[in-house]
């Protein structure tokens, strides 16, 4: 089963979700603001792609992060997990699991790969 992770008003999100419809690709919607995020989840993702491939250094969480709190992120320290879990939009969107597989962010390229 594809699962994508995400927020429902994200424009990415809307793109992502709109081009696996259009190729009617069958995958469950996981809205991080309404069902949240498991610490094994985060953590499966980070055995799969690092830690700056999964924050978004461009959004308005990060900009609001304390200076701490992005050196802690930076730095992959014991609190980056906490930090993500309680401010789950520092992920880029969306994130896309098909089995083993994993795609941070919308690239269309990429999903026709995959899919």
């Amino acid at each position: 089963m594809t699962t994508m992770y995400g927020i429902a008003n994200c424009d990415t999100i809307k793109k992502a979700r709109k081009f696996l419809d259009s190729q009617n690709v069958p995958y469950q919607f996981h809205d991080f603001r309404k069902d949240g995020l498991e610490t094994e989840q985060v953590n499966a993702w980070l055995q799969k792609v690092t830690l700056t491939d999964l924050i978004n250094k461009r959004s308005t969480s990060w900009r609001n992060l304390d200076e701490q709190q992005k050196a802690a992120l930076l730095e992959n320290s014991p609190q980056a997990l906490e930090i993500i879990l309680q401010q789950p939009t520092l992920i880029k969107r969306p994130v896309l699991e098909k089995g083993d597989a994993l795609l941070i962010g919308f690239k269309e390229a990429e999903y026709k790969q995959l899919i």
